[in-house]
């Protein structure tokens, strides 16, 4: 399945944090992270995201209280919810665990930044309302992933190593 993007999306704007107490990792760049979240914004509309690298308690907090999991994981996505009739420019919040990126990346053999590349531009797609709840959606879903991070010059993140 093939999506229509602009090769080079700049509509999507990335407010970046760091959660203190953080392991010392090799942090893509602002301009990295950046990248590769405007890569996944399909809306030829000026937008805005909120991203939060955090630790594992912070993780597993947030995935508690809003998915009832008792986990620490990679990446959550806050969609913004708009009262009606409001026209702000927010697609939502992301919180990324910066220890379950690393740790995932050397168990499943991938290049740090490529897999937090694939997490970013995960985030950014279920901000906009994709998921992977079944089989249809993931298919979908994961076919977009891996066309938007082939473009950006990394490998197929399902493709078993």
């Amino acid at each position: 399945m093939t999506y229509m993007r602009r090769s080079k999306n700049n509509m999507l704007e990335l407010d970046i944090s760091y959660a203190d107490g953080l392991p010392p990792l090799n942090f893509p760049s602002s301009e990295q992270m950046q990248n590769w979240a405007a890569s996944a914004y399909l809306e030829d509309t000026e937008s805005y995201v909120a991203l939060k690298v955090v630790g594992e308690e912070e993780s597993k907090a947030l995935n508690s209280e809003f998915r009832g999991k008792d986990n620490s994981t990679n990446i959550l996505s806050f969609p913004m919810q708009m009262p009606e009739g409001a026209e702000l420019p927010i697609l939502g919040d992301l919180a990324l665990c910066a220890t379950v990126v690393a740790r995932e990346a050397a168990s499943q053999d991938k290049h740090f930044h490529a897999h937090w590349a694939h997490m970013l531009v995960h985030g950014v797609l279920h901000l906009q309302g994709y998921d992977h709840v079944d089989d249809k959606e993931a298919e979908e879903m994961e076919a977009l992933e891996r066309e938007i991070l082939e473009e950006l010059g990394y490998p197929d993140p399902y493709k078993q190593q």
